[in-house]
């Protein structure tokens, strides 16, 4: 498929079927898959103003086929620019070539045409993509209206490209270099024609991901735990400060993963597939990045907000609580244990840490102090941790949102 009918698959797939892009093969190759993606994703970012602004011209709410090719001409005309006449007969021949659609041909072409010519003057004033419901109520109270409109800012926009130097003073083509130490493009840019990417120099790993393993402090020579370790960038990064990891993860494709992105680097670490509760070894360091409802991957993932919804949010939080005492149960006396999340939500980062206080008498906090890694005094929680979310660094392209915390016991 080209591009843009293949943008239509992967829209009917997250917003008819309620599947994750990342659960759905693409239906095209090389540069034409990417650009379907890219389409999807930019739909999807801004769906609300797009619907917003189709109500204006059809009166009645079309089948969602028809929706979609609206959908997909209106975000290429007035997001991504491209020339009236092209965008309009594409979605034209796209309607015609399927039974579902044909009969709306010539509505499409209306719809479009009146889109193409006063769309550019209302669109900054149609409403941006709101924060779900069940994600707003728990962050409103905590970082309030100007907070919560800071994220649904940066959720609006494609997120830059982050990477991780394998080690300090790697310098590329393009790249501006974060406070916090990583590498960031705002432009798209092919990771794997830069230069050092065969050789293993960086991975892809956004900037708020990168910090919970510099959390850890001085690994260099300590037997250190990565625990639910796939995609494995936190697990290079600790690899790349000197220490000795194993690195476990339950999936076996997630952990080939990670076979391949050490086998690039060359790093070496113990790989092990096996399920987290039935691991016994003992370690002096620990990171848990443990599963959650990966809410702060929004706006790289603007997919989620379609197909999640707050019924994960329990069970998830219990596993974590699990996962957690686990892991402080593989702890060597003294030892420190990180524990993140790519979560926006308190009940997935700071709840499990006051709760985990509560439950271990010996359990305390080593207060994180975001100066040291590069970060603004705001980024502190009351607790002790970390919390990072989208709207933060807004004059360099924001970043994930993410929960991270130190915690030791004797």
């Amino acid at each position: 498929m080209q591009a843009r009918e293949a943008a239509l698959v992967l829209l009917d797939a997250v917003l008819r079927e309620r599947r994750m892009l990342a659960h759905v093969n693409v239906p095209a190759e090389g540069a034409e898959a990417a650009r379907a993606s890219r389409l999807a994703a930019s739909v999807l970012r801004n769906l609300a103003a797009t619907d917003a602004l189709l109500k204006r011209y059809v009166t009645r709410k079309p089948q969602i086929a028809v929706q979609n090719l609206l959908r997909l001409g209106t975000v290429e005309l007035l997001v991504n620019g491209e020339e009236a006449h092209g965008v309009t007969d594409a979605m034209v021949g796209l309607a015609k070539a399927s039974n579902r659609t044909r009969k709306a041909s010539g509505m499409i072409n209306a719809v479009l045409r009146k889109v193409a010519t006063e769309g550019p003057a209302i669109w900054a004033e149609l409403p941006p993509q709101r924060l779900p419901p069940w994600v707003d109520k728990a962050l409103r109270k905590r970082i309030g209206a100007d907070g919560i409109r800071a994220i649904e800012a940066a959720h609006a926009k494609a997120p830059p490209l982050d990477i991780t130097p394998r080690a300090e003073g790697l310098d590329l083509p393009g790249a501006e270099r974060l406070p916090t130490g990583s590498l960031r493009f705002h432009k798209p840019t092919q990771v794997t024609a830069l230069p050092g990417y065969a050789d293993g120099a960086f991975w892809v790993q956004d900037a708020a991901a990168a910090l919970p393993a510099r959390l850890l402090g001085n690994v260099a020579g300590k037997r250190v735990l990565d625990l639910c370790a796939a995609p494995g960038g936190k697990t290079m990064q600790l690899a790349a400060m000197g220490a000795q990891v194993t690195a476990l993860d339950l999936s076996e494709d997630r952990m080939a993963r990670v076979a391949e992105n050490l086998a690039r680097t060359g790093l070496n670490v113990t790989l092990v597939t096996q399920d987290a509760f039935e691991h016994s070894e003992t370690y002096d360091a620990i990171l848990l990045d443990a599963p959650c409802t990966a809410t702060g991957t929004m706006r790289r993932h603007p997919d989620l907000p379609f197909v999640k919804s707050g019924k994960d949010v329990e069970p998830l939080t219990k596993l974590q609580m699990r996962l957690l005492d686990h892991a402080l149960g593989l702890l060597n006396p003294g030892g420190t244990l990180v524990y993140c999340t790519c979560s926006l939500l308190p009940v997935e980062g700071e709840f499990q840490i006051t709760a985990a206080l509560k439950r271990h008498g010996d359990l305390r906090v080593i207060p994180a102090d975001p100066a040291t890694l590069g970060g603004e005094p705001d980024w502190a929680s009351a607790e002790g941790g970390l919390r990072l979310h989208p709207g933060l660094w807004p004059d360099l392209g924001g970043m994930d949102g993410f929960y991270m915390a130190a915690l030791t016991r004797p």
